[in-house]
């Protein structure tokens, strides 16, 4: 069984996919996926330096991530371009690896899940969830940018209310591990039991 998480930057899917790990559950994640498709080497990456040059790769041969992300931030064509190279492969990538889970179940981890033109066939969709105020503010530590940066990340996303409405099951983040774990833990139980039907 395939389960979709996907959350708005800084909403805490790294902390809660981490908690299904500590119960066994396989994680396939859709950013660890991005950066071997953009490895030296990969077809992706020659593409990339065809499209943008090379000055899109820094001294040691590998794509550099932070002029990427400022072209393709000022100019939504050129963010098109990309997604429209990397999703598919990235989404096939994931398929690939989580066909071979042990778990009962396993977390794609796709934080782009609403955003991206590529559909993930997966049998259920868990959005972590969290205030606005939170997220902004985790994502300023996290990430080292002004209020207005992250902000700016947060309204290029589709809304709370959006990944609300298309979800089958919410986690909310609300900076409470605690209430964190017990979410989870009902959910592995729940989708434990999903599995066996």
């Amino acid at each position: 069984m395939y389960i979709g998480l996907s959350g708005g930057i800084g909403s805490g899917k790294t902390t809660v996919t981490g908690c299904f790990v500590k119960h066994n559950i396989d994680i396939y994640d859709a950013d660890e996926m991005a950066r071997l498709a953009v490895a030296p080497g990969q077809p992706a990456l020659t593409e990339i330096i065809q499209h943008f040059g090379h000055e899109i790769i820094n001294e040691q041969g590998t794509l550099h991530r932070q002029k990427l992300r400022d072209i393709i931030f000022y100019a939504p064509e050129q963010k098109l371009w990309l997604e429209n190279l990397l999703h598919p492969i990235i989404r096939d990538m994931m398929f690939a690896t989580a066909k071979h889970t042990t778990s009962p179940y396993c977390l794609l981890v796709v934080p782009l899940l609403f955003e991206s033109k590529i559909k993930y066939p997966v049998n259920r969709i868990l959005i972590i969830d969290t205030s606005l105020e939170l997220q902004l503010e985790r994502t300023q530590k996290r990430d080292g940018l002004s209020r207005q940066q992250a902000q700016n990340i947060v309204d290029q996303q589709v809304s709370r209310r959006y990944r609300r409405h298309h979800a089958d099951d919410i986690i909310e983040n609300n900076g409470n591990l605690d209430n964190l774990k017990q979410q989870v833990e009902k959910l592995h139980a729940y989708y434990l039991k999903l599995n066996q039907n």
